[in-house]
């Protein structure tokens, strides 16, 4: 959906950006502006009708994530779900962002009567629609909701969700810290820098200049999380590094990046509402902000370790060779295996999850 010069400014989305930043006073902080390019009612990429996940791009989608390439994957989370339910005395399953509905049937199939609710939050409404035809054959165990409660139970997870926060960017230029924001130019936008107060949570090293993100709302998304989780535990699924490797002086360009088409570009500015804007987490911060909040951090490893604790290899042994070549894409090092962690909470005293039984890395955090 790449448009002209002219019509893009006349795309509703466009003229809802435009309207903002005029209110704004001109200068709008990325993290508005991601904000509205993803979630703007019916326009925002994750809120309008084009396809967004599938493994070829003929098949008019952007990108893959970990369900859709093999259902192992669903099997082997719903491995640790199991143990997770179990431990906490739980029987529901909350997932945040649930994409196509791929991992939810994955789950459900694999959880059978262990699980007697699962209910799905989603701001998207086009992606609600879809996910109620994939899941369909599980009848009112499925629930949709658009907002959290104001008291859950059960265990929650989240693939992929965390990196589709907005995010806030920061800039240091000559020593000097600015907020990267978003100005109307010509017939698209531009970026305007401004002095502010902001910082990220360690100074990079090195007196080069650096552009970076802060993550406040995936923090206050998992303090609320804590507030309304009265009992269970959560996993949350993404890619992202603990903070000292997040904040690397090697790290300059920040870690903002575009996909759509299986195509990745670094250009929020261009495509709006076309395109999927993603950025890597900083787990260390995700980390705080639950314990700051009540929660304790049953583990963090990568995606990986998680998965091979969790059976995966076991089950690759009793696929077809396609689904092993698939499968292996999860855990090999150069692919998803490495770049993806996995970090879980819990509700009260502590517990050891299966999924981080080797390989634990909650010390680096």
């Amino acid at each position: 959906m790449k448009l002209e010069p002219g019509a893009e400014r006349a795309h509703p989305l466009t003229r809802i950006i435009d309207a903002t930043l005029a209110r704004s006073g001109g200068w709008l902080p990325f993290d508005r502006f991601m904000a509205l390019a993803l979630y703007a009612p019916g326009l925002g990429y994750y809120a309008n009708d084009s396809r967004k996940f599938g493994q070829m791009p003929a098949s008019g989608s952007d990108f893959v994530t970990a369900p859709e390439m093999t259902p192992l994957f669903g099997q082997a989370l719903a491995v640790q779900l199991a143990e997770a339910l179990e431990k906490t005395g739980t029987d529901a399953v909350w997932e945040f962002g649930a994409g196509s509905g791929a991992l939810a049937a994955q789950v459900l199939d694999a959880l059978g009567k262990r699980v007697k609710h699962y209910r799905i939050v989603d701001l998207s409404g086009s992606l609600r629609a879809r996910q109620r035809v994939t899941l369909a054959r599980f009848g009112d165990k499925v629930e949709w909701l658009s907002a959290l409660p104001d008291t859950m139970q059960g265990v929650v997870i989240g693939n992929e969700v965390l990196d589709a926060m907005p995010v806030q960017l920061l800039v240091r230029v000559g020593g000097r810290w600015l907020e990267r924001g978003v100005v109307a130019h010509e017939a698209g936008w531009a970026w305007q820098d401004r002095p502010t107060d902001l910082r990220p949570p360690v100074e990079p090293e090195g007196p080069q200049d650096y552009l970076t993100e802060i993550h406040p709302q995936a923090e206050a998304f998992i303090a609320t999380l804590a507030d309304r989780l009265t009992r269970g535990a959560a996993f949350f699924l993404d890619y992202g590094f603990p903070e000292a490797e997040y904040y690397h002086p090697q790290r300059h360009m920040g870690t903002v990046m575009c996909h759509k088409a299986h195509l990745a570009d670094g250009d929020p500015l261009v495509d709006v509402g076309a395109k999927d804007i993603t950025a890597h987490v900083n787990f260390t911060g995700v980390a705080l902000a639950g314990q700051n909040a009540g929660l304790e951090v049953l583990g963090y490893c990568s995606q990986a370790r998680f998965l091979i604790n969790c059976g995966l290899t076991s089950k690759m042994e009793h696929a077809t060779q396609a689904q092993r070549a698939l499968a292996a894409r999860l855990i090999h090092e150069h692919e998803m295996g490495e770049l993806f962690k996995v970090i879980g909470f819990g509700v009260g005293a502590p517990w050891e999850p299966l999924g981080f039984a080797e390989g634990d890395r909650s010390h680096t955090l």
